[in-house]
């Protein structure tokens, strides 16, 4: 989910990159605009120009797993963020102002969003609203793409693709039915988006089921982020999983070179057989890398790994780099705030870890405090941390991207999907 997806990771490459963007993200890359006002009900303190829907979504679905039921100025802020058609932006800094051309559309954050308020419930008109829309946007070929019919939609990609599938569940929906108009599923299209055989970009001679973002220039390159996200989308899973109670190891090939997957069920597990070989060979957590900077752990990607491995029934393989995560994100959540926090929590959850025990950090009450404070007994728990001071312009906006674009991002909410990372 590299948190995903967005353009959230193209401002981050845009200010890290100042003058030596790869001319793939320059082409795409949504112009910087000065940091908004941070609303009161809005999670964490950075600007939410590219992430506010999604990491108020991510918070909620976290708080939710941990029992904790968000005040309603929060909620209110979520809801109030939807326009007129059902879409929810990834941000809209003034809701009286109706959505128009200008206004960034996003399929994820309407997902993320829709998995969100189904969880919490009490918001069926605005759920029903946003699948509607959602099912509008579908591609002929049966996936969805980030910005759908914007300035920035190149096409169906595995990552929206995944997580609209998640939407769709949650909000009651059988993902196999919502076809498109010439009556192809999201399966489908996340099937043609794996890798079977080496020559199509895959390393080792033996196929090891891993997806790609999107065709780049007609071929299929590994991504990480993609294939945590289409595994999710074919087991028809969303962002919460429940901890397997026992272990179902990882198939050695499930998928066939020639042939492929025999059906969504094999083409998930291709996936949960690469994500397990590729953090094996890093040190049980997941790698991603910036032009000039070097590999660096990418935390928010191992975190949907976890999640996604534990929804294939992986207990004992997402064992292994959820521990590396108990004991290396505290610096990397600390900096990247309420997304960071709430994927961890997810990723424990799904793992059957306490999070609020978690490598010795209580996520909840990290989580809690990056807003106005929850109902009940947990808003009485309040962490001082630096999400809770203005961001102070610029230099901290620098060093809050520079973590998260470097391979600190956030996996599913400051996602690099859209960088193409090959992990």
């Amino acid at each position: 989910m590299n948190v995903r997806r967005s353009a959230a990771a193209l401002a981050a490459s845009a200010v890290l990159c100042v003058g030596a963007a790869p001319a793939a993200l320059a082409d795409t890359a949504p112009p910087s605009p000065s940091a908004p006002v941070i609303p009161s009900g809005l999670y964490g303190k950075n600007d939410p120009t590219y992430d506010g829907v999604f990491r108020q979504s991510l918070a909620f679905l976290a708080q939710h797993t941990a029992g904790v039921k968000p005040a309603a100025q929060p909620v209110d802020w979520l809801t109030g963020q939807q326009c007129a058609n059902g879409a929810f932006p990834a941000f809209r800094p003034d809701t009286a102002k109706a959505c128009d051309a200008t206004t960034y559309i996003d399929s994820n954050a309407t997902a993320a969003a829709v998995q969100a308020l189904a969880a919490l419930g009490g918001h069926d008109e605005t759920v029903k609203k946003a699948v509607g829309w959602l099912k509008s946007v579908q591609n002929e070929d049966g996936g969805w793409s980030n910005s759908p019919g914007g300035a920035m939609d190149t096409g169906t990609d595995a990552n929206s693709t995944g997580i609209v599938i998640g939407a769709l569940v949650a909000a009651g929906e059988k993902p196999d039915t919502v076809k498109s108009k010439t009556g192809r599923t999201a399966d489908s299209a996340l099937e043609e988006f794996q890798i079977t055989c080496r020559e199509e970009g895959t390393t080792g001679e033996t196929p090891t089921g891993a997806f790609a973002f999107q065709r780049d220039k007609g071929v299929l390159l590994p991504n990480a982020d993609a294939t945590a996200a289409a595994a999710l989308g074919l087991l028809g899973k969303g962002m919460t999983v429940e901890a397997p109670k026992a272990d179902k190891p990882v198939a050695e090939h499930p998928v066939n070179c020639k042939a492929g997957a025999a059906g969504p069920g094999d083409a998930a597990e291709g996936g949960a057989r690469y994500l397990t070989d590729t953090m094996a060979k890093s040190g049980d957590h997941l790698v991603s890398s910036l032009a000039g900077a070097g590999e660096q752990p990418d935390f928010g990607n191992t975190a949907d790994a976890v999640i996604a491995l534990a929804a294939g029934g992986h207990k004992d393989a997402a064992a292994k780099p959820l521990a590396w995560l108990e004991q290396n994100s505290a610096a990397w959540a600390k900096t990247a705030g309420p997304g960071a926090y709430a994927q961890l929590i997810l990723a424990a959850h799904a793992g059957g870890k306490d999070p609020k025990a978690f490598g010795g950090t209580d996520l909840v009450a990290e989580l809690n405090a990056q807003g106005p404070a929850p109902q009940g007994a947990d808003a009485a728990t309040k962490v001082e941390t630096g999400q809770d001071k203005p961001s102070g312009g610029q230099s901290v906006w620098w060093i809050v991207m520079a973590g998260a674009a470097a391979g600190l991002g956030i996996g599913i909410l400051l996602s690099g999907r859209r960088k193409r990372n090959q992990l």
